[in-house]
């Protein structure tokens, strides 16, 4: 099990890939060295319902981490003939696929469909041309655009996956691939920022000193305003940052990598609405107290309280105070 929404998630490494991608080390990301079998597949599911029960309803089947649509057609099909019985009434929501832009054609769209698959997740990285083929994804920023029509036009959900920090893409890059994304309507967005891996061709760029990743500071400060971005369109962000794993952190040589990203980011958006609620009040010795809701506590105050620390170093000595009145994500100036 895996992920916030319970997947039952299996991973193809690299298998349908017609290129390896400039980042890409999917044995290492996975954890998982060989691909699954019909079988492993079908006692996973079988053992995972038992398990769940009427909470299955809530869960989907996950073919994660390659090409899906991609992979050597009879494979395909035997996966997702294993999968399919699963799901339904009494059983897991749907299955759930990540593929390439270039890989969604009507046939296979049909043929997912017939196959109990719900929502397709697809790797855009970039939406700029030039990005993608310095990290050689193989595909272009329009293919992105026509595949995700494609998706919705056959009745399937949208999910799109967007990187920060890759080669030749700077923060101006990021934020128009996350507005040229959002305008395709996703149900749901992830973001990964760019982790150098060794095996990789990043890793040797890298190590030759032609190409250098953000830092983690950069990577979190952008992270926080993606989340602001999508979050005012009503794009949900299931997930932010490689899933953490010992692998990562063994093989991994640079990059914006924590294995609590997400909190670091979150924490750095609740940052940015201090300084705002902050703006424009006298500078002083006095300590000003700011209002958040009691569920937004550990944000506010930022891991180890870095927040709290950052602030201090600006001339701003905070105190928060819970009130329950005041709206969750959001920080106000209290006044007594």
């Amino acid at each position: 099990m895996t992920g916030r929404h319970a997947n039952v998630a299996f991973f193809v490494p690299h298998l349908g890939c017609p290129n390896r991608c400039s980042f890409c080390n999917q044995k290492t990301i996975s954890g998982q060295q060989r691909p699954p079998s019909p079988e492993e597949v079908r006692r996973t599911c079988r053992e995972a319902l038992e398990r769940l029960g009427e909470r299955a309803e809530g869960a989907e089947i996950a073919f994660f981490g390659g090409s899906f649509t991609a992979i050597e057609r009879g494979y395909m099909i035997s996966l997702l003939e294993a999968a399919f019985p699963f799901t339904g009434k009494g059983g897991f929501s749907g299955i759930r696929v990540s593929t390439r832009p270039d890989a969604v054609g009507e046939e296979v769209l049909e043929l997912l469909g017939s196959h109990g698959v719900t929502i397709i997740e697809l790797g855009a990285q970039s939406m700029d041309d030039g990005v993608l083929r310095k990290n050689l994804r193989g595909h272009t920023a329009a293919q992105v655009e026509d595949a995700s029509r494609r998706i919705h036009r056959q009745g399937f959900s949208l999910g799109l996956q967007m990187m920060t920090g890759l080669d030749g893409q700077d923060k101006e890059s990021s934020l128009d691939t996350a507005a040229r994304l959002a305008e395709l309507k996703p149900e749901c967005m992830r973001i990964y920022p760019t982790v150098v891996l060794e095996g990789t061709l990043l890793a040797e760029r890298f190590l030759k000193g032609t190409y250098v990743p953000p830092s983690l500071e950069e990577t979190v400060s952008l992270g926080a305003r993606l989340l602001d971005f999508f979050e005012e369109r009503q794009i949900p962000v299931i997930r932010l940052g490689l899933h953490a794993s010992r692998e990562v952190e063994w093989q991994m040589l640079a990059g914006g990598y924590h294995p609590a990203l997400r909190e670091l980011c979150e924490a750095r958006r609740f940052l940015f609405r201090e300084r705002e609620a902050l703006e424009g009040l006298p500078e002083g010795d006095g300590e000003v107290l700011l209002a958040i809701h009691p569920k937004d506590i550990s944000k506010a105050l930022g891991q180890k309280r870095e927040n709290l620390r950052l602030l201090e170093k600006e001339g701003r000595r905070v105190r928060f105070v819970q009130d329950e009145k005041t709206e969750p994500g959001t920080v106000r100036v209290y006044h007594l």
